[in-house]
């Protein structure tokens, strides 16, 4: 049985260490990657904005979503016990894990305890960020993805590359050449005549997927809302898949960030009405499932993750980042994001949101997190569309300001603050400018040359405007 059939990913595009700008250059001269991504979010972006423009109190959603998710996070610690309390008093068991290393342990130690070498899972973006199949693997644990994208993405040895299409940078031959070479690998021969008609496609999943199914007795899930009043995980996916992994298994267990409770059920309302809309462009989600602690038999685990997160609540700019509901309507807009796909973000979040969430749960000490909030033009495209109104731009600012700036740079900030300071040395610099300008280059000399080679150097009036003004008595008034 080879890696990709046991739940290993394929080694993470790009070197170690390597940046977001080296990762870009690579991506960007993959036109067939360009065409995908330029296909599908124009396609996700169209259809958000359709279902959007319904509603006119969209504007009053997006505030009330905010607001609830800001009350939270401000109150964590008392949701959290609170919720604690209701998942146990409904029959669950509920783990706290300080980091990464400490969930795949927990999650590890139950799997082992049921005798089962073999889990099932629905979509978790937080499993992934723990490394969790890997870990699993090491155990002698297989997982099985059963979400169809991330299906997709463990048959070719491959890493999700979008937050809500994890298999978006694939077309659909792609993905016929993926299940015909690959699904023999689970004990099954791989389809025959195998077209890349997605109905086709999505056939040859139902019968792949539907053995695992039946036959597994232990379910790992994420969820996009934990209801704090009564100990409600809520899972929304598109294709039914989740909900079999729900509730067939004899044991089931989830992990949940820390970030993902909502109050009460009529704060989850809201949720119901924005991610929707802004994920999938749908009016309401095809499949929402809900749970409260162990239900029909079923043991339930509940796995609280922190990693990194109470330190992103202590930062009162960056925080806000913390209020994500994981819809991809920010990756669906930038124009960074359409040319480069998700790999070259290098992490399970991509995009805007991974361009602030990223260096703030890890740490700015790599080369890749240090050039993520780098990894934008300041648009301003994400703060518009997101459904929780965080100003992505706003924390990219903020995290720049946090990185230490090549020794030239700084010493041209420097230079520029000084003259700046004052009007006369202002003035003068403008007429010396100006005396010079003929000596202009029209590339940048030195470290300053990247700049350059994709803008044109402005070129240098021969009177500044304050020479101007006062030359013309104000324009003559």
């Amino acid at each position: 049985m080879t890696r990709t059939f046991l739940g290993l990913p394929g080694p993470r595009p790009g070197a170690a260490g390597e940046g977001f700008p080296a990762r870009a250059a690579r991506a960007v001269r993959d036109s067939q990657l360009r065409f995908n991504l330029r296909k599908a979010t124009r396609t996700i972006r169209a259809r958000r904005a359709g279902v959007v423009s319904e509603l006119p109190d969209w504007a009053e959603l997006r505030r009330a979503g905010k607001a609830i998710k800001d009350h939270t996070l401000r109150n964590l610690d008392a949701y959290l016990l609170q919720l604690e309390e209701a998942v146990t008093r409904a029959g669950g068991h509920v783990h706290w894990a300080a980091d990464a290393a400490e969930a795949n342990r927990i999650v590890a130690g139950l799997v082992r305890a049921t005798g089962e070498t073999e889990v099932v899972k629905v979509k978790s973006m937080v499993t992934q960020e723990t490394g969790l199949n890997e870990a699993l693997l090491a155990e002698g644990i297989t997982a099985y993805e059963t979400d169809l994208a991330e299906l997709i993405v463990q048959l070719g040895d491959d890493r999700p590359s979008h937050i809500l299409v994890p298999a978006i940078h694939r077309n659909r031959a792609e993905i016929r050449e993926v299940f015909a070479g690959r699904m023999a690998g689970w004990g099954r021969p791989a389809p025959e005549d195998l077209t890349d008609d997605p109905p086709a496609l999505a056939e040859a999943a139902r019968v792949h997927l539907r053995e695992r199914f039946l036959a597994t007795k232990v379910a790992i899930s994420g969820a996009n809302f934990a209801v704090a009043e009564t100990g409600t995980m809520v899972v929304l996916e598109s294709e039914g898949n989740g909900r079999m992994c729900l509730t067939l298994p004899e044991t089931l267990i989830t992990v949940v960030g820390i970030e993902k409770l909502v109050p009460t059920w009529r704060d989850l309302e809201v949720f119901l009405q924005l991610l929707p809309r802004s994920s999938t462009g749908e009016r309401m989600n095809p499949y929402t499932s809900m749970w409260t602690g162990a239900t029909e038999g079923q043991e339930f685990h509940l796995v609280l993750l922190d990693n990194g997160r109470t330190g992103v609540l202590a930062d009162e700019t960056g925080r806000q980042a913390l209020r994500c509901i994981r819809c991809s309507a920010c990756l669906n807009v930038c124009p960074v994001y359409e040319r480069v796909g998700g790999h070259a973000y290098g992490s399970v979040y991509p995009g805007p949101i991974g361009a602030i969430l990223t260096p703030q749960l890890h740490g700015m000490e790599s080369e890749l997190e240090r050039s993520l909030p780098y990894a934008s033009s300041l648009c301003g495209a994400c703060y518009e569309v997101c459904p929780v109104a965080i100003d992505i731009p706003a924390v990219l600012v903020h995290l720049r300001a946090k990185t230490r700036h090549p020794v030239a740079e700084r010493a041209g900030m420097a230079a520029a603050g000084w003259v700046l300071e004052r009007s006369g040395r202002l003035a003068r610099m403008q007429r010396l400018g100006g005396r010079l300008r003929r000596l202009a280059p029209e590339r940048l000399p030195g470290p300053m040359g990247g700049w350059s080679d994709t803008r044109d150097v402005p070129e240098l009036p021969a009177e500044s405007f304050r020479a101007w003004w006062e030359r013309t008595d104000g324009g003559r008034r």
